[in-house]
C-alpha cells in the first residue's frame, strides 16, 4: 500500500515519536521489521511511514515509499581520466656501480635529455657521487622523466646525524626545448619511534634483515641481552624478538645511508620459551641511562658478556684441537673471529696492569678488576691504553689482529678469578647488577605500562608467524 504524507517535516517528527513508542512496547518486533526493510534496500530507496499499533495483532504498520534513483553521469568523467597522461611513480636506492643510464633504466626512464643532465650538470651529477644507498623517487611520464628527488647524506660530515641533502630535478618546459630546474637543499632530519618484530629461522641478523631492522639496532639487541642469552649456543629456531627504537627520517622516510639509527628504547627477546624484557630508563637528575626489565631490575652488569660489540665465536671455553700445536688441549678462553682493526673494549671497569708484547699472545692487554678478577685481550693489532691507566666498562683498549701465535685475525679473550681461568659468559651472568633508587623505581613503574603494551602488540605479530617490518609509532 502506498500513502502520501502531508508535510515532510511533520511526517518525520511523527515517525520518530511513533517509532520510539513502538520500540519501547515491542523492541523485538520493531527490530525484525527494520531488518526486513534493510534486506530489500539493495534495489530501492525506502522510507518508514508512521508506525501504529494495530488493535488486533499489535504489529507495527510498515509502509514502503518507492522512489527512482538516478545514477550519476560517469561517462564524461571516465573520458577525462582516459585523456590524462599516465605518470608512474617509482622509488629505488643508488648503487655503487650506477651510471646515469643504468640508474634511469632501473627507474623505467628512457630519456636522453635526463641522462645528459645527470652526466653534465654539477648538482645533478652529485646524485651518482659519494656513498651508495641514497633514496630516489622518480615521476615518469610515458618514459620521460618529469621529476627526480634524491635524498642522501648531509654535505658536511659533522651534520651526518642531524641533516640530509635533498636534490630535486624537475622538467621545467614539457614542450619544445627541454629545460630543467635543479636545486640542492640541506634539511634537518627528524626522529620517530619504530616498532618491529621477527622470528629466528637461522640467525639473529638474518631474522633482523627479514624484518628490515637496521644492523645498528641488531647490534644493540645482542648487547642488551648478551648477559641473558648466549647467542652462540642458546639461540633456537622459533625464538622471537620485538624492538622499539628511534629512527632518523628524511621527509618522513627512514634513511638508509647512515648507521646513525637512534637508541633502542625497549625490546623483548623470547628464547627457549623464556621472555626477556628491557626498557631504557634514565633516572631524574642523572646524565646516564641504562636498561631495566619490567620489574626495574637492571640489565647492566659489572661485566659485559663480550669484548666485541657482536662477532663470530671461533673457539669457545672447552677442549679443542690446537691449530698450531696439533694436539688436543683445554682452551681456557674464548676466541672471537673478526676483521683486523675491529674495536676491542674492556668488559668492565678497572686498571690496566699490562700493555705490551707477551710470547704467544702477541700484543696483549691485561686489566685488573675488583674482587681479584682479571681480563686478558690477546693478538691485538694495536694497543690504545697504557699500564696504570684506569678505564671504564666499554672503553676501547685496542683492535683485533693476528700478532703472536695466531693463524688469522681474531681476539683471544680470558677471564681469571684469583688467577684461574673461568668461562666469561658464566662470570657475566653472575656479576652484580645496578639498582634503581626507590624514587627512581616509582618513576620507572609509572612509565613501563604503556611500553609493555607496545611490546605485547609486537610479540603478537611474531607469534602469528610473520616478520613485521618497522612501523612508525
Amino acid at each position: 500500500m502506498k500513502t502520501a504524507t502531508p508535510s515532510p517535516l511533520t511526517a518525520l517528527l511523527h515517525r520518530a515519536q511513533t517509532l520510539q513508542a513502538a520500540a519501547h512496547r515491542h523492541p523485538r518486533r520493531v527490530s525484525a521489521a527494520v531488518l526486513a526493510l534493510l534486506a530489500g534496500s539493495a534495489v530501492t530507496a525506502f522510507g518508514v511511514a508512521p508506525l501504529t499499533a494495530l488493535p488486533d495483532t499489535g504489529q507495527p504498520a510498515v509502509v514502503e515509499v518507492v522512489e527512482a534513483v538516478q545514477a550519476p553521469a560517469l561517462a564524461a568523467e571516465l573520458g577525462r581520466l582516459d585523456a590524462e597522461p599516465l605518470a608512474l611513480y617509482r622509488s629505488d636506492v643508488t648503487r655503487s656501480s650506477d651510471t646515469a643510464d643504468s640508474l634511469l633504466r632501473r627507474l623505467g626512464v628512457d630519456d636522453a635529455d635526463a641522462a645528459r643532465l645527470l652526466r653534465e650538470d654539477a648538482v645533478a651529477a652529485g646524485v651518482l657521487q659519494g656513498r651508495a644507498g641514497k633514496a630516489i623517487k622518480a615521476i615518469v611520464d610515458n618514459g620521460r622523466l618529469r621529476e627526480l628527488v634524491v635524498r642522501g647524506p648531509a654535505a658536511h660530515a659533522e651534520q651526518a646525524d642531524t641533516h640530509f641533502t635533498r636534490v630535486t630535478i624537475q622538467r621545467a618546459a614539457p614542450g619544445g626545448q627541454t629545460q630543467w630546474d635543479v636545486r640542492s637543499e640541506q634539511l634537518p632530519l627528524s626522529r620517530a619511534q619504530q616498532l618491529a618484530s621477527g622470528t629466528i629461522r637461522s640467525s639473529l641478523f638474518a631474522a633482523a634483515d627479514d624484518a628490515r631492522v637496521p644492523d645498528a639496532v641488531t647490534n644493540q639487541l645482542a648487547e642488551i641481552f648478551g648477559s641473558d642469552i648466549d647467542f652462540r649456543r642458546e639461540l633456537r629456531k622459533g625464538d622471537a624478538f620485538s624492538v622499539l627504537y628511534e629512527a632518523l627520517l628524511a621527509d618522513g622516510e627512514a634513511v638508509t645511508w647512515t648507521s646513525g639509527t637512534g637508541r633502542v628504547l625497549a625490546a623483548r627477546f623470547i628464547n627457549k620459551g623464556e621472555t626477556h624484557d628491557a626498557v631504557w630508563f634514565q633516572q631524574p637528575g642523572s646524565s646516564k641511562g641504562a636498561y631495566f626489565d619490567l620489574n626495574g631490575r637492571s640489565k647492566t652488569r659489572a661485566f659485559l658478556a663480550s669484548p666485541l660489540a657482536f662477532s663470530r665465536v671461533t673457539s669457545g671455553f672447552a677442549m679443542r684441537f690446537h691449530p698450531i700445536h696439533k694436539t688436543w688441549r683445554a682452551h681456557l678462553g674464548v676466541d672471537f673471529g673478526a676483521p683486523t682493526g675491529t674495536a676491542v673494549r674492556s668488559v668492565g671497569e678497572g686498571v690496566v696492569n699490562f700493555a705490551g708484547v707477551q710470547n704467544g699472545y702477541g700484543n696483549v692487554v691485561q686489566v685488573q678488576h675488583a674482587g681479584d678478577r682479571q681480563t686478558v685481550y690477546a693478538h691485538l693489532s694495536r694497543i690504545d691504553v697504557r699500564k696504570g691507566q684506569r678505564i671504564d666498562q666499554g672503553q676501547l683498549i685496542g683492535a683485533v689482529g693476528a700478532t703472536g701465535w695466531a693463524t688469522g685475525p681474531h681476539l683471544h679473550f680470558e677471564f681469571k678469578v684469583k688467577g684461574q681461568q673461568v668461562d666469561p659468559m658464566v662470570v657475566a651472568r653472575a656479576s652484580e647488577a645496578l639498582q634503581l633508587s626507590p624514587q627512581a623505581l616509582a618513576s620507572f613503574r609509572s612509565q613501563v605500562g604503556a611500553i609493555a603494551a607496545r611490546l605485547d602488540m609486537a610479540s603478537e605479530w611474531a607469534a602469528a608467524g610473520t616478520q613485521s617490518g618497522p612501523r612508525f609509532e
